[in-house]
């Protein structure tokens, strides 16, 4: 290991390292896992000059307080988040996200909060030093797969770095965390085990995101949906997404630590272009959904792609 490392001094409430997260292992019931707002952990790896695919560390509501050992260290936080630097000299410097920023041996790093949203996102310029677990850097708490035994962080942890002392060079972009009306999803496959009025009141009403939910689901409170065929199936595979209906009636949205395959029938599934702005509703927020086409669909995630380019290409 080497002598460049973050320490805990608070590990926060669900603190990871993600990457662009694991293919090709559901067979063996791994999940994809990986960052849960995509766009956002790409921005945070452009504003150090990584490659986009390095692994950041992941935060939801309070972040991590992090002292830095080590000679100079080039990082950049995005998200709706509330942080500041606390240099060894004991003088504090407000954050601000978006924006890199540079910091010493005995400098910390306090991420206080998310504000009206879950997750944000610590780039390290160079990345971690670490060793991937079945292709990927990302943590699944679930499965216990990845760094750190699989494991949420603990006060007095550390993450090692890759050593770096490159030269400062500032970047920043001018990013806005939008929200859209409405959550679209496509018809699942099971959609027809479902009443027509449960269909229609699915869109027509609104749902409210319960507390009950982590990086594997996200339960809904609101109307319920009226099962007419069977409230069990055949245990099937589970996409990132997919909304099943339990016997209860009440809706959960698999995400990304979700089990690979599930009992439940499954009246749609979250489009991946709308997959970030879901992920970051807090507990208590309102949701409307939209059916759309697969041909819809499609086109709106080359949008989202095209728009994520774009982005990206503004960071300066």
């Amino acid at each position: 290991m080497t002598n460049t490392f973050f320490n805990f001094l608070r590990p926060g409430i669900n603190t990871t390292i993600q990457d662009l997260g694991r293919n090709n292992f559901y067979h063996i019931g791994i999940p994809f896992s990986g960052a849960m707002d995509k766009r956002n952990f790409l921005i945070a790896n452009k504003l150090v000059d990584n490659n986009l695919k390095d692994a950041c560390i992941e935060f939801a509501y309070q972040g991590p307080l992090l002292e830095f050992f080590g000679i100079n260290l080039v990082c950049a936080i995005t998200g709706d988040v509330t942080f500041k630097i606390v240099r060894k000299d004991q003088s504090e410097e407000e954050g601000k996200c978006y924006e890199s920023f540079n910091i010493k041996k005995g400098d910390k790093i306090d991420i206080i909060s998310t504000n009206k949203s879950v997750y944000g996102y610590l780039s390290i310029k160079g990345g971690i030093n670490d060793k991937k677990n079945f292709n990927s850097y990302s943590i699944n708490t679930k499965a216990e797969v990845g760094p750190n035994e699989g494991k949420k962080f603990n006060i007095n942890q550390k993450i090692f770095l890759l050593d770096n002392s490159n030269k400062f060079e500032k970047k920043k972009i001018n990013y806005i965390n939008s929200r859209i009306e409405f959550i679209r999803v496509l018809k699942g496959t099971n959609f027809n085990y479902f009443s027509e009025q449960s269909q229609n009141n699915f869109v027509k009403n609104e749902y409210k995101v319960s507390k009950l939910t982590d990086r594997m689901g996200m339960r809904l409170e609101g109307p319920k949906i009226k099962n007419i065929v069977n409230t069990n199936i055949k245990s099937e595979g589970l996409v990132k997404g997919v909304i099943q209906v339990p016997a209860d009636g009440y809706p959960i949205v698999m995400l990304s630590d979700h089990g690979t395959i599930g009992g439940y029938p499954k009246i749609g599934v979250v489009i991946s272009a709308d997959y970030d702005k879901l992920t970051q509703l807090t507990p208590g927020s309102k949701i409307k959904f939209r059916y759309i086409s697969l041909k819809e669909a499609e086109n709106l995630f080359k949008l989202y792609n095209i728009e994520t380019e774009n982005i990206l290409n503004q960071v300066k």
